[in-house]
């Protein structure tokens, strides 16, 4: 009896740190969603470039799987190449080890400060991204607070009989370490609740080291397969392909560990004598590794997975341009009226959005909401398409008019654009939390806010 209450306690402090995790990613996307997919959307062409973006979104968010989606996204929508999402991926694995990094350090005396200062910036500020920023640093206490409580609970028993017998049976094979860790990262939905665990476990002696290297191994598994399960199309073999890519680069980098495990595992401890500092230090190097091993083969490996992967065209995504003909550079009037006509595309989705914010404001229909939300992307994706084919044209051909011309057509779409980022990051936001909170509106208070998003849809036509 006493067994089973530890261990449900120690799965609500497990709880805790997903939670804490949850709340610093959702604090993220919140407040820089918008921005960080633009980060990764100017990516284009330079897999190196597209390496760094991906480090520095997922450090941001704390989840490669949220950035695996972002990119797949993109790639299935032809915004950026399949080389180039790879890198992204390749970086975005790295991310996900530096706050591993900076947590296998003792620092759990800050977690309080994190909560206070969190706490005052989500109660004081007015600004919805303060508020936001104030959920990442509650989170942050919550996951430093949930590791020490774990370490706490778990080494009491570190030397108890009956535990080191059943982890000893368990851990005695890598291959079974990566399998589990593999499956207990694909239920938790992020490879740094399962490394920080690790590391808590490693800390208190109940597992060897070399079976927690087997088991960062595992979690680095794991995590590639929600991006392949959530990500791409089931209609379009070719949306699989970075999913696929990622998952299948990931095994091949956990059988080659697998190999040199042992003698890497003793020069790392030799290196590094903190248990916790040493599997970082090795979730880390696996990952600089793999990012190694395949950038300088990215376009060959890429041209394997779309021969693999064929691309199948139905013409039913509204993502995709349907003006921006090709042929039609070699004339300026033409190439820029059907610029215009794929800007007037934009419009007729801004239109949408702010229908969508109607129906959420009267009918409280959250996943009206969501789907305003999802309706964002289109206007970013059309919105970089019609730059990189205006700025694609030969200016030299261009009389004064057609300059003219071009600029208000990238002026019109930039600001579509960027109200389309306003629905999504301030009225979408507002009326989703006014929804779960179950507030409502005034009569005058909702008529005003009606009236107001009729004259911008008038505005608009």
């Amino acid at each position: 009896m006493e067994i089973s209450l530890k261990l449900l306690e120690i799965a609500g402090m497990v709880a805790l740190l997903l939670w804490g995790l949850h709340m610093v990613q959702t604090g993220i996307q919140r407040a820089y969603g918008p921005e960080l997919r633009k980060l990764l959307a100017a990516t284009l062409g330079n897999r190196f470039k597209a390496f760094i973006a991906g480090i520095g979104v997922t450090s941001a968010l704390q989840s490669s799987t949220a950035t695996g989606l972002m990119a797949t996204t993109f790639t299935s929508e032809g915004l950026i190449s399949l080389v180039t999402a790879l890198a992204i991926m390749l970086g975005a694995n790295v991310g996900t080890t530096l706050i591993v990094q900076v947590m296998s350090f003792d620092i759990t005396q800050i977690a309080p400060v994190f909560v206070l200062i969190g706490v005052l910036m989500f109660r004081q500020g007015g600004v919805t991204r303060t508020r936001d920023l104030g959920r990442v640093g509650i989170g942050l206490g919550l996951m430093l607070l949930s590791l020490h409580l774990v370490h706490g609970a778990i080494l009491p028993y570190a030397n108890a009989p009956e535990l080191r017998a059943v982890l000893g049976a368990i851990t005695v094979a890598p291959v079974l370490n990566v399998l589990l860790a593999a499956i207990l990262t694909w239920l938790a939905h992020s490879s740094v609740a399962t490394v920080l665990i690790i590391m808590s476990f490693a800390t208190a002696g109940i597992v060897p080291l070399e079976a927690c290297m087997a088991l960062v191994l595992g979690a680095n598994l794991g995590t590639a397969v929600n991006p392949w399960l959530e990500g791409g199309s089931t209609s379009d073999p070719a949306s699989r392909r970075l999913p696929l890519g990622n998952l299948l680069g990931r095994v091949a980098g956990c059988v080659m560990a697998l190999a040199v495990l042992e003698p890497v595992t003793g020069y790392i401890s030799l290196l590094v004598p903190d248990p916790a500092q040493a599997v970082a230090a090795f979730h880390l190097v696996f990952n600089l590794g793999m990012a190694l091993l395949f950038l300088p083969i990215l376009p060959v490996y890429a041209r394997l997975l779309c021969r693999w992967l064929p691309v199948r065209n139905d013409g039913s995504n509204p993502a995709k341009p349907v003006y921006l003909d090709a042929d039609a550079r070699t004339s300026p009037p033409i190439a820029i009226a059907v610029a215009a006509r794929e800007a007037m595309r934009m419009s007729d989705t801004l239109q949408q959005m702010l229908g969508g914010v109607e129906d959420a404001l009267q009918n409280g229909d959250r996943k009206r909401a969501a789907q305003t939300r999802q309706m964002d992307d289109i206007l970013d994706h059309l919105n970089t398409a019609i730059k990189e084919y205006l700025t694609s044209l030969d200016v030299r051909k261009f009389d004064e008019r057609d300059h003219r011309r071009m600029r208000e057509i990238l002026t019109f779409a930039t600001n579509l654009e960027q109200a389309g980022d306003v629905i999504e990051r301030d009225l979408v936001n507002l009326t989703n939390k006014r929804i779960k909170r179950g507030l409502s509106f005034s009569p005058d208070g909702q008529r005003e806010l009606l009236d107001m998003l009729e004259r911008l849809s008038n505005n608009l036509r």
